[in-house]
């Protein structure tokens, strides 16, 4: 135990490294325009990812009343973790779509090495559930994960957990769609410099 916090600074600079050799890092670079684009061409990725995992989340969104894009690299180093991302929530409009972009992070105790890469997509059936998620974050302090329902056909496609009463997430890991989507100590809001 000793030796591992006599290592918090190493772990601290390894920490820095990854995370400067992210794709988040590199979002964070450049004009406003530009990390917005940046943003807004992660999330039709995320989408179409998500759409060739599980076809049937494409008619999901397009019912609901609005959805989110997150990207997330976490580092886990030991006795700590630490994650950041940036997002998108689109309001769906008569007329027009609202976005709004939203910022992450989180931070944990847990034992382990290694880096994490993952998306995640919120699927708002409530509009009123959506502006709060906008207006107030959320912040999924204790237990918040959500466990998925596979396909009883074989189990070869899996179907997203509901973290709220009419809000659903799918979270994409380097694996495909996660069985679990793990949202423990996650904290969003809304990004000052890009709305």
């Amino acid at each position: 135990m000793k030796t591992a916090l006599q290592a918090w600074p190493r772990y601290l600079l390894l920490l820095c490294a990854l995370l400067g050799a992210s794709p988040l890092a590199h979002a964070k670079k450049g004009t406003a325009d530009e990390q917005r684009a940046a943003i807004k061409q992660t999330r039709d990725s995320v989408l179409a990812e998500l759409y060739k995992l599980n076809p049937e989340a494409k008619a999901r969104i397009k019912q609901a009343a609005g959805y989110a894009v997150f990207t997330n690299v976490g580092v886990n180093l030991v006795l700590a973790s630490f994650a950041g991302g940036h997002g998108i929530v689109v309001e769906k409009g008569m007329i027009k779509d609202t976005e709004t972009y939203m910022k992450m992070g989180s931070a944990g105790l847990g034992l382990g090495l290694g880096v994490k890469d993952f998306r995640a997509v919120f699927v708002f059936d409530e509009v009123a559930k959506l502006r709060t998620f906008v207006e107030k974050g959320w912040d999924f302090s204790g237990q918040a994960d959500a466990a998925a329902k596979s396909n009883e056909k074989g189990g070869a496609v899996a179907t997203a957990g509901n973290i709220a009463e009419g809000v659903t997430v799918y979270q994409i890991t380097k694996n495909g769609l996660a069985l679990q989507a793990t949202l423990q100590g996650t904290k969003y809001w809304k990004d000052k410099n890009l709305n």
